[in-house]
Formats: C-alpha cells, structure tokens, sequence
C-alpha cells in the first residue's frame, strides 16, 4: 500500500510502498503523534523511514492493491 506523510514546514511529502498491514500502519502512527515520539516505518525494499511524530501534518493511507499483470484496462 502506498503512504503519504505531510511534514509541518518541509516542500514535499514522505511517500513510500508498504508491505504492513493498513491497522500495524495506523497503530504506530497513532502512537508517534500522542506520544510526539519518533515514526519508524519500513518500505518494501527494506528501507527505512523515521518522521518526527510531532511534525506530521497529515497520513494518507491507500488501499493495500494486488498485483495486476498485463496491458488489460479494468473498467
């Protein structure tokens, strides 16, 4: 599923590819924003994204989406 983090006062958002599931996603950024801890996520080539729970100004969460293979458009 794809992630997009807005962060108070910087130009672009934090955007990544995600292999967790959508409730282990929101867990850990409810708890960094209470908590004004640290967001630590993994992506799904491994990397690691750490964003300041105290300057996040929003999360968008997209749909966990399964691979489609081929040039077929679904309507």
């Amino acid at each position: 599923m794809e992630i997009r983090i807005g962060i108070q006062h910087a130009n672009r958002e934090v955007v990544l590819e995600s292999n967790d599931t959508t409730a282990s996603v929101k867990k850990a950024i409810d708890a960094a924003m209470s908590a004004g801890s640290v967001l630590t996520l993994t992506d799904d080539k491994g990397r690691t994204v750490i964003v300041p729970g105290d300057k996040i100004s929003f999360v968008e969460i997209g749909i966990q989406a399964t691979g489609h293979v081929g040039f077929a458009t679904t309507s």
